[in-house]
Parts: C-alpha cells; structure tokens; sequence
C-alpha cells in the first residue's frame, strides 16, 4: 500500500470488516427513521447559517453526502446514525412542543405556553439560536419569548441565549432563565483551569478540522458539528433547587428532577404533567454517552447515572406518551419510553457494575476495556451502540473513578516519559528501519493497531521520519474507516492530518465569549492565573500586592512565594508591596490584554500605593497560553 492516495481508502480488511456489520447489526429496524421524520414542519431556504460579518456558522447542506450509499470508508453503523442526527429542520413532538434539529451539534426546544414561548437548551451559539426562532416564529407563531431553560451546564446548551433573548428583557422579568442548581458556577469552572488543553484535544473528539464527508468527519456520534458564531451567557433568574419542584408559564405546569454528576454536574430533567410528556436533558440520548470526555473533564458518576434514570422511571415513564432530549430524537408511546429508559440505563448499570467486578478480580483498565461487552439484548438496541462514549473507555474512566491511573503492576509506577520509552523501544528493536519492517509487516495483515503502536515510537523518537508519519497516518485512517465511534474516527483522522500537514494555528469550535469572562467570578479568574506561573520564572521572587476591584467590592491579598501565587479574600493585616484600587475591567484589561496601568494612574483611575513594577514583574510570570501544542508527535 503507498501511503499517500491510498491511505484514504479502505484497505479490503476494513471493507469486509464494514460489510460484516451489515450483517451483525438489526438494520432492518427503522423506528429511529421513523421518529426522525415524524412531525416535520419545514427547514430553512437558505442552508447557511451566517454571522453579522457575513462568515458561515453553520452549513445544513455539509451532510447532504449521507443521502448517499455508505461507501466502504465509514462503518455503516455510524453512516445510520449520522443520517438520523443530522435531519434538520423544524419537528412537531406533539401540540404545543417544537424542536429546530441539526442547527447545532444538540438541539433547542421551543414550549408554545399561553405567554409565549418557553425556549429549552438555545443551542452553541447566538446565530444558530436566532435561526432556530426565527423557523419556529414563521411556521408556529410570532411569539414572544417569555421562558429560557438550561438543562445543564454545557455551553451547547447555553451559549445561544442571547439569539432568543435580550438582556434588557431579562432585566425588566419579561424573561425568566431557569436553571439547576449549581448552574452558573459549573458552566464557567469546568473549563477553565485545563480549558487550554481542553480545548486542543477537543479538536480531536470533534473534528473541527477535518471536513465532513465519506473520508472525514462523519458526526461527533452525539450530533451535527458545533456551530462557530458568538458564544454567550446570561445568569440564572430561578435554580431548580430539589426534585418535585415546579414552575407554571403560560399556564404549562414543570415538575423538574434534577440529576447532578450525571451528564453534567448540574443537570435536570423536567416533565409536563398536562401534556405526558417527559424531557430527558441529555441523561437520555440516542447513543451511549461518555463517562470521561475525550477532550478531558472530572470522571462522571456511572452509578449515580443509572440510579437517575431508575428515578426518572419511577417518577415520569409510566405517565408519559411522549420523550424528548437535548440531542437525538423524540420518542413515542408509553412502552417505547419505558423500554428505552430501562435499557439506556441497564446499559449504565452493567457497565458500572461489571467494571468493579472485574476491578475488584485483579483486572487493570486496560484489560477490562479489552474484555466487557454488553449482552446481546442491551448491545442490539441501536441507542446503545457506542457512537459517542465508548464502553472500552467508559470502562477505563469507572476504573479510574475508583482507583486513579495507576495498574498497581510496580513497572507501571513510575515508567519513562513517551519520548523516552519510544527512543529506547526503537533502539532495542534494532532501529527505526527495523520498526518500520515490523509495522509494514502488521499492516500487511491489518493489524492496524499494533502498527500504530509501532509507529508511534518511531515518530516519537525521529519526528522527521517522513516515511514512519505517513505509514501512521494510514494506520490511523483504516481504524477511522472502521470506527463506529465518532469520535474516535475524528481522533484518528485529526491524527492522520496533523502527522501529514502539522498542527493547524486556529482551532475550530466555540471560543471563551465576553460573557463567560464577566460571568467568572474573580477568585476563578485568581485560580486560573495560578496555573499559569512559570516556575522558573517565579523562583526567586517575592510579591505581594492588594487588590481592591471598587466596582465589585471584592478584596483579594496576591502572594508570590515559592513560584506560587496564593489568593485570599482577607486583606486585614496584610503587608503589601503594592495596592490597587482599581474597576475589574481594568484589571482584566492589564492581565489578558496587556494594557499599561500608569496612564490610568497618571488619569486617576487606577489608584496606586507603592511601585508599579511590582504588578509588571506579577504579569511577568504569568505563562502565556498555547492552544497548538504538539499531540501526535514530541
């Protein structure tokens, strides 16, 4: 095989491996297109989506391949699920609940109440969250907004709040936003102090640099791709603060249950007792979800997960005719719900439970990633595949949960770096030609994952070795071409396209907005710079200054010491090299943009006891942020 044109073909081991899941998987189900297709309304003329520059958001017509055959590259399992999750339009789940899907990688909800509209999850960004309204007003009604909701604390089901709503109108309570508890401070803090090597492996998970089509991005497995306009955030006017409570708009009655450490760390699922229908957030979802993000994000509680649901049944299932979610497709019918529900979380249950079974065996995660598999009558439901979350890795983050990285095998305890491991592992194999005989020898028989491995070692110990990046990068795309997760095919692939062409300087994807910075309480803000001192730099200073922020009443005592930078709200007592009295805004300014404090000194809006260059030399240590570095190579 050359590596160049043909490594973007399947090679005949990942097109008989393809053509067999045509035969294992009941494709001859087609409820899910049913629902898909069920309550169409209309979808928008004009299949771009743009911003106020005129720059492209999102494109509708970007999947538009998927009306084709699946052709040998994509595993036919994932080509049906991108096919269902990318149907877009306006759907009528039943009288008085609307969904605009495929606008965004999740989907909005709009509740036609007596008041108005009660908007639910508005989407990633402003101008797909506008678009969405815009659908529903032409073919609905032209309603007032009078409700938001956020079920959870994920910027793709926040970040368009302000294409539905005005701040102005949040302000005058024209407009409730309603929330879980704990909302707020989760949507900021679960980013942002890795957010930074959050956001380069979230180029992995979805793709952002790969385009869509039977060779590259085929969905994250959850939903479309991410819309990339404006991202934005608006607080919570009314928490949900207990399962039972309840809120009437317009007349429509919501009895929330919230669900934190599920999904999300503050979650909720509501149900409309008028109407019997159930909303499921995103605890319920058309795929197994992930227990660790790709990306990274604390582990997620796998049992507290099924228990939920267990509680969702018990509570709603049985008086509901009708679910409807965060991302994937309504459902119907009272069996249907409960049978979905049961088996989603079945699903959960087993993996938890027989992850710690195996744990508690003696097994590390690795082999207990290798070796669980669902039963046939939980692993045939297609809800259940692994489009999204995976059970290999669901497996090894419930390990992780419980016992941290470490195997317990000694050799494991404190094993050499990647770089290092490689350069001897090439070295005792008889040098990179050598390795690179084994690999073309394991690709020669498809052994695509054993190559990697070997392949992996070579560019980590020669990174300029051109023929070893292009024989990984065709390992990579065969296992792409074979994945039935999405996002591991978009990992593979993204692989395959910084090995051939390097690291691409602008990610894709939603970045931090103005909204999310003012929202962030400052003491985060403190813990985000603390992350960021240079070490080296910090060594042998000391510094200590007091910072007043007038405009908010908050006091903070700063100490650099021992190449840590330590804050505190009590400045009593404190023995300061420098104090600042000064607007948060201009703080900010001096940190993240870099502006000059002594001309607002000299205007007087910045008050200043003690040498100025003692805020230089803090500013000074701060490292600053790289969102390209290396993944694929040293």
């Amino acid at each position: 095989m050359s590596h160049d044109h043909a490594s973007h073909t399947a090679s005949a081991k990942t097109a008989a491996l393809n053509a067999q899941v045509l035969k294992d998987l009941p494709f001859e189900d087609t409820r899910d297109f049913d629902f898909a297709a069920r309550g169409f309304i209309a979808t928008r003329e004009d299949p771009e989506i743009r911003s106020a520059e005129g720059r492209v958001i999102f494109n509708l017509a970007a999947y538009n391949f998927l009306s084709e055959d699946c052709p040998p590259t994509v595993n036919p399992s994932l080509w049906r699920q991108a096919r269902l999750l990318t149907r877009h339009g306006l759907f009528k789940v039943i009288d008085g609940v609307y969904q605009v899907r495929g606008f965004c990688v999740s989907t909005v909800t709009f509740i036609d109440t007596r008041d108005g509209y009660v908007v639910v999850d508005p989407l990633t960004t402003v101008e797909a969250a506008a678009a969405a309204l815009a659908l529903v007003k032409r073919h609905v009604g032209d309603k007032p907004v009078c409700a938001v909701i956020y079920s959870h604390s994920h910027a793709d089901h926040y970040g368009g709040v302000r294409g539905v709503t005005s701040e102005a109108d949040v302000l005058a309570g024209k407009v409730q936003i309603v929330a879980p508890e704990g909302f707020l401070e989760h949507a900021i803090s679960e980013n942002i102090i890795a957010g930074t090597a959050m956001n380069r492996r979230g180029r992995f998970q979805f793709g952002y640099t790969l385009a869509p089509g039977p060779v590259g991005e085929i969905t994250s497995g959850l939903g479309p791709r991410l819309s990339t306009g404006s991202v934005s955030l608006m607080a919570p006017t009314i928490l949900i603060t207990r399962t039972g409570q309840e809120l009437t708009f317009g007349g429509v009655r919501f009895v929330f249950q919230l669900t934190p450490g599920t999904e999300a760390p503050a979650e909720m699922n509501f149900y409309l007792p008028q109407w019997r229908s159930v909303f499921m957030a995103e605890n319920a979802n058309a795929t197994m979800h992930n227990i660790q993000p790709l990306r990274g994000a604390l582990v997620r509680d796998a049992k507290a997960w099924a228990d939920y649901l267990t509680e969702s049944i018990r509570l709603f299932a049985h008086d509901s005719d009708s679910m409807f979610a965060a991302h994937g497709l309504p459902r119907w019918e009272t069996g249907q719900i409960l049978t979905f529900l049961k088996k989603h979380r079945d699903a959960y249950k087993f993996m938890h439970d027989q992850t710690v079974r195996m744990m508690n065996n003696g097994l590390t995660h690795q082999e207990i990633a290798d070796t669980l598999t669902l039963p046939d009558s939980l692993s045939t439901e297609w809800y259940n595949r692994g489009y999204y979350g995976t059970y290999q890795h669901n497996a090894k983050a419930i390990y992780t949960r419980y016992m941290g990285w470490y195997d317990g095998n000694p050799a494991n305890l404190n094993p050499l770096a990647p770089e290092e491991t490689a350069k001897r592992s090439v070295a005792a194999m008889g040098g990179a030609g050598a390795v690179i005989a084994r690999a073309q020898a394991a690709m020669a028989e498809a052994d695509y994952r054993w190559a990697s491995q070997l392949l992996n070692w070579v560019v980590f110990s020669e990174p300029a070795n051109t023929q070893a990046r292009a024989m990984l990068a065709a390992a990579y795309r065969q296992m792409a071409f074979q994945a039935e997760s999405g996002q591991w095919r978009n990992v593979y692939l993204t692989g395959a396209q910084e090995l051939e062409h390097g690291v691409a300087k602008a990610g894709g994807g939603a970045s931090v907005s103005l909204d999310t910075i003012r929202a962030t309480p400052t003491r985060l803000l403190l813990d985000f710079l603390s992350v960021r001192i240079n070490p080296d730099r910090a060594a042998d200073k000391r510094l200590t200054i007091a910072l007043h922020l007038e405009d908010f009443g908050e006091h903070f005592a700063l100490t650099v010491e021992n190449a840590v930078l330590v804050h505190e709200s009590d400045v009593s007592g404190f023995e300061a090299q420098l104090t600042l009295r000064l607007k948060r805004a201009d703080f900010l300014a001096a940190l993240l943009l870099g502006v000059d404090l002594a001309p607002k000194v000299t205007a007087g809006d910045v008050a200043a006891h003690g040498d100025l260059q003692i805020f230089k030399d803090f500013v000074s240590l701060i490292d600053p942020l790289n969102g390209n570095f290396n993944v694929v190579e040293p």
